[in-house]
């Protein structure tokens, strides 16, 4: 909003912890990968979502509803259900199944317990059920939470690191990596670094099918982000292209929530930071990075790489 004024007129709930500490890791080998710690993101939950519900729950009321969807491990979900509890609403999760790790079945416990659950056996049928459900006070959230308001909150992250780069409390990183399932979050960084003028690029690793992970469907939502700041500020707002995003493939596993079979030699790394990585989102990201970081620096020019945490660690505490 300092960028954009304007934006102020847009209803906001305050739910995070900003700004989230950078952390460096020196992996086997010598190289360094930086950690942009968003586990720490919020007081009642941590991970990425935070960030975006902040904006897509402005002006939920006590007493309203909110109506999402998800796979039985969706952290997504669990966030949203928290935050509008948070606010005095009720929130309902309609899902479906998944390959169940030992984070979704945390997820699982958690979000019984704080929302109304109704469960699914495939996709067409979870929406079939939404559509009966959607109703004058209740508040529509897709799947992640992929809606150009919540760009707001990834693109406002993305600032948020290049401000903490320009204080010298880190180094700004050439590569950032990041899960990519709706996509929503990679593409929000992608256009904040745009907003910013800066040269880091954001590489979403892959961790649901391609029907759902889909490029340009991550590149429409940060044009239309970028025209919804246009419309309110009166401001031109760059666009994301494929300078900014590129999508690793080699990480997925194979299903959604599946563990990789050969986790990273590099996540001994970790021993001494707290986090904890789960199997559907921020293992293969981790692996990805530690990958790359590792390579650039064999090849006798390190690139700076960096991995966002979008996983709250406190879940498998």
């Amino acid at each position: 909003m300092r960028r954009y004024p304007a934006l102020a007129a847009l209803p906001r709930a305050e739910f995070g912890a900003f700004p989230t500490p950078v952390e460096t890791l020196t992996l086997q080998g010598g190289a360094t990968l930086t950690v942009k710690r968003d586990d720490h993101s919020g007081r009642l939950i941590g991970g990425n979502k935070v960030r975006g519900l902040e904006w897509v729950m402005g002006g939920l009321r006590a007493g309203d509803r909110v109506l999402t969807v998800g796979p039985r491990g969706s952290t997504h979900a669990l966030a949203t259900a928290l935050c509008a509890r948070a606010l005095g609403a009720e929130a309902t999760v309609v899902r479906w199944n998944q390959v169940m790790n030992d984070a979704a079945r945390r997820v699982d416990e958690r979000l019984r317990r704080a929302a109304r659950v109704f469960d699914a056996v495939w996709v067409p049928s979870a929406y079939a059920i939404v559509a009966t459900m959607r109703a004058r006070r209740t508040r529509w959230i897709g799947a992640g939470g992929a809606t150009p308001l919540s760009l707001l909150g990834h693109a406002n992250a993305a600032l948020e690191l290049v401000e903490q780069a320009a204080r010298r409390e880190c180094a700004l990183p050439a590569r950032v990596f990041v899960p990519f399932g709706t996509g929503a979050t990679a593409v929000g960084l992608a256009l904040g670094f745009r907003i910013a003028g800066v040269s880091t690029r954001v590489v979403g690793v892959r961790v649901a099918p391609r029907i759902a992970s889909r490029y340009q469907h991550a590149i429409s939502l940060a044009r239309r982000t970028a025209m919804l700041i246009e419309g309110i500020s009166g401001a031109r707002v760059p666009r994301v292209g494929p300078m900014d995003l590129s999508i690793e493939h080699a990480f997925y596993g194979g299903k959604y929530g599946r563990p990789l079979k050969n986790p990273s030699e590099h996540e001994r790394s970790l021993s001494l930071t707290g986090i904890r990585l789960d199997d559907t989102y921020s293992r293969k990201a981790f692996a990805a990075a530690a990958a790359h970081a590792a390579a650039s620096h064999a090849s006798g020019n390190e690139e700076r790489t960096m991995f966002w945490m979008t996983f709250d660690s406190r879940l498998l505490a």
